[in-house]
């Protein structure tokens, strides 16, 4: 079996990062590639070195801020693609609606990007007991369609955030509520991304900056929990982030207008005109391929979810 050499950055964090999470995730996957029997390197520098993978804690897109912990993250992702070389990305996971204290460390890990058509998600070899194995964990079961319910809901991005390309969240939630509005009469909630601070104040109807005509038929959701968004949920409308895999799971038809980058393409409906009348593609298999590229720290630490990843490095 090949030997590997796996380097942690420790720098691509944030300076002024106060979650524990973070650095954990780094020391724990190098304890997993050592147990594993590769070789693991804690890299506190801020300089690129070879290796055969790196881990990235975050992201880096090519509109991204200047600041040292990001030009790192450039700088190993590139020297990474030079080498043809695999870089490991970490990001939040797609079932956090359920317990966002996400007490096992349930995290998203996928080599080279962070998109579908970007990134590589450990998914080519589907093993149904992961599913089972997180649904327990997280007490998450495959609710059956529902075939009630009253509001649409649309869930935001961040703002001017890398996975919308650029996009104005407010102007693409009007479009999406005019294009509604020939399609259906039913009320719209508009929840806002909770991670986008600044959308207390451009979401707020009384903000010079909100551009959004809320109403009694089109109101802005005050829950801080999806959960309670989803009461009563028609039908719940994304660009392609990840609030619609809590809807998916829960049991209501789901829309996304960017199919190419979302998680949920495959059991999505892209066509607002089919708003009353949404299909309902099974999820089973949907569900089983993102157990595939979901693992907790305990996994991480004894070298489990390492042994899965490392099959594909080449």
């Amino acid at each position: 079996m090949s030997k590997y050499t796996a380097v942690a950055y420790f720098g691509g964090i944030p300076p002024n990062n106060t979650n524990t999470e973070k650095p954990l995730i780094l020391t724990n996957f190098c304890q997993g590639v050592t147990a594993a029997g590769d070789t693991a390197i804690l890299h506190k520098g801020m300089d690129a070195i070879p290796c055969d993978v790196a881990l990235i804690q975050g992201f880096v897109h090519e509109h991204g801020k200047d600041s040292p912990h990001l030009r790192l993250r450039r700088a190993a992702i590139d020297l990474q693609r030079r080498n043809n070389k695999r870089s490991l990305i970490v990001d939040s996971n797609l079932f956090l609606y359920a317990n966002k204290e996400n007490p096992l460390h349930y995290l998203r890990y996928s080599f080279d990007g962070v998109f579908p058509t970007t990134g590589f998600y450990f998914d080519t070899e589907i093993d149904p007991s992961r599913w089972q194995k997180i649904s327990k964990h997280l007490n998450l079961s495959l609710k059956d369609y529902r075939s009630h319910g009253e509001h649409i809901l649309i869930c935001l991005q961040r703002n001017g955030g890398w996975s919308m390309a650029g996009l104005d969240v407010q102007d693409w939630a009007i479009n999406t509520v005019n294009i509604l509005r020939q399609y259906t009469d039913r009320p719209i909630v508009i929840r806002a991304h909770p991670g986008d601070k600044a959308a207390r104040e451009y979401l707020d109807p009384k903000s010079p900056k909100c551009k959004i005509k809320f109403s009694k038929a089109v109101r802005l959701s005050t829950n801080t929990n999806l959960v309670d968004d989803l009461r009563n949920c028609w039908a719940a409308v994304n660009y392609n982030s990840s609030p619609v895999v809590g809807a998916a799971i829960e049991g209501i038809p789901i829309f996304v207008m960017d199919s190419i980058n979302s998680q949920c393409a495959e059991i999505a409906n892209t066509d607002l005109s089919k708003i009353e009348t949404p299909t309902m593609l099974d999820r089973q298999s949907w569900v089983e391929r993102l157990g595939m590229f979901h693992w907790n720290f305990q996994e991480l630490t004894s070298g489990e979810c390492w042994q899965h990843i490392r099959k594909f490095i080449k």
